[in-house]
């Protein structure tokens, strides 16, 4: 990497670093974020190769460089040659002697600049540099780059002992206590994160069904024009809660029915689109949106056909799905569009050991854009991811219980239907619309990700396909 491109650029964020430093420090790093980056389950840019950094910000949230903060983006060309690059937030701790209990950990020895003889480590991975992060969301406030909030729900108590979680997920998560959990976003864009923003308005709805924000922090400054991007949530901690995953493969492998949990998790689902209705304004698709939407879902078969060659044959029947409900439009249906839940399956949701259900991780899919993943759809997009997360359940178990899933589907628009008094599946252009859309992000996830699990999405798509044909 040349000293141009490791120098900060001049519009980066106030930190308290200066620049001659942060450039310093990312000469230093560079090299062993190259290997180490692309291997973690978060980075997006798998396949590409690096070939360059510029460090946003870097705060020190312990002195001498023994815990730091980064906003860090990773530039790989050919898609970002133009522009800035994918941010990442890290939170990187150098040490001389790293403990033996956090060896896995380890990012690489450092061997130039100010930190030489020093390694550089994973932070989140060592409970005492975990503790300073909960400490930090205790005291509202700014640091550096970084401002501090405190929300209305609930407190940070003092010497909670942090549990790192250990699953691969796109984020990072630590346990505090049993009592709190904080999530810690690893590829962050400008604006507020929906996994924020919607726990917030539920909870000023009053709504039981989702954890409350206890505080956050974000980075950016409303005073003068810039948008603030969120970095963190810490939240209530559900101890003993079952999730929903889990739940429902321990009931496939003791040949038990799911029904009754699934109708109670329709029920909760329909509380919280209630109350997010209530809370954020809603709006109509009417011909113009619904069209926009088509065209959108019509575009995502397409390009993902190309990148899973499996899809191919089934293209021209899942593309009239999409016409199906353009159609409909064209004649003069419309559809409320509110905020949803954005990515909701069974992983999403947890049983507490009352029977309760809450639903979590707002933040949306991922992979797609900001702007996208807060725009609001009808709750159909909600119940269809739903309505896929049973059908994966079922088709991981040996044998596949076709009957199982259809009982689960039915159960749970049973339950959304005795809250809203309207059932999802007497709009069935709409819902199968939405599943099809789903489970061709589904077949991109498992191709590029878990190969294994392709046959998954691709035997729903083959359903949906002779299911077009009828």
């Amino acid at each position: 990497m040349s000293e141009a491109a490791a120098r900060p650029a001049a519009a980066a964020s106030t930190s308290a670093v200066g620049a001659e430093d942060r450039f310093e420090l990312l000469l230093s790093l560079e090299p062993l974020l190259r290997e180490w980056l692309p291997r973690q389950r978060w980075f997006a840019g798998k396949g590409r190769p690096v070939t360059g950094f510029t460090l946003d910000s870097v705060t020190e949230l312990l002195p001498r460089a023994a815990l730091l903060h980064l906003l860090l983006r990773a530039h790989q060309p050919p898609a970002d040659e133009e522009g800035p690059g994918e941010c990442y937030q890290l939170l990187i701790g150098t040490a001389e002697l790293l403990p033996g209990y956090i060896g896995s950990a380890a990012i690489g020895p450092i061997t130039r600049g100010p930190l030489a003889g020093r390694t550089a480590y994973e932070a989140l991975q060592d409970p005492r540099q975990a503790s300073v992060l909960l400490e930090r969301l205790r005291i509202p406030g700014a640091l550096g780059a970084l401002r501090f909030h405190r929300g209305p729900h609930g407190h940070v108590p003092r010497g909670l002992i942090p549990r790192p979680l250990r699953a691969e997920q796109s984020n990072s998560s630590v346990v505090y206590g049993d009592r709190l959990i904080a999530k810690f976003f690893r590829r962050v864009v400008p604006g507020t994160n929906p996994d924020l923003e919607l726990p917030l308005a539920l909870a000023r709805e009053g709504s039981e069904r989702v954890p409350a924000p206890v505080a956050w922090f974000e980075t950016g400054h409303t005073d003068n024009g810039t948008e603030t991007t969120t970095l963190g949530v810490l939240q209530p901690y559900l101890k003993g809660a079952a999730d929903g995953w889990d739940l429902a493969l321990d009931h496939l492998g003791k040949r038990e029915e799911f029904a009754a949990e699934a109708r109670e998790l329709g029920r909760a689902t329909a509380e919280v689109h209630r109350a997010l209705a209530h809370a954020l304004p809603t709006v109509t698709y009417t011909r113009a949106q619904t069209e926009q939407l088509t065209a959108a879902m019509t575009r995502r078969l397409e390009t993902t056909a190309q990148q899973v060659p499996a899809l191919l044959p089934y293209v021209p029947a899942l593309r009239t799905s999409f016409d199906a409900l353009r159609d409909l439009a064209a004649d003069g249906h419309t559809w409320q569009a509110q905020r949803v839940h954005g990515d909701l399956h069974l992983g999403q949701c947890l049983r507490e050991p009352d029977g309760t259900w809450q639903l979590i991780d707002f933040e949306g899919e991922p992979s797609r854009p900001l702007a996208e993943r807060r725009l609001p759809h009808p709750p159909h997009r909600d119940i269809a991811g739903m309505l896929r997360s049973f059908d994966y359940a079922a088709r991981s178990h040996r044998p596949w219980r076709p009957d199982w899933s259809m009982s689960c589907r039915a159960a749970y628009c049973t339950g959304y239907a005795e809250v809203t008094g309207r059932d999802p599946r007497a709009d069935p252009v709409l819902l199968r619309a939405y599943e099809t859309d789903k489970a061709i992000y589904e077949a991109l996830y498992e191709a590029r990700h878990r190969p294994d699990w392709l046959p998954v999405p691709m035997a729903a798509l083959s359903g949906l396909a002779e299911e077009a044909h009828r």
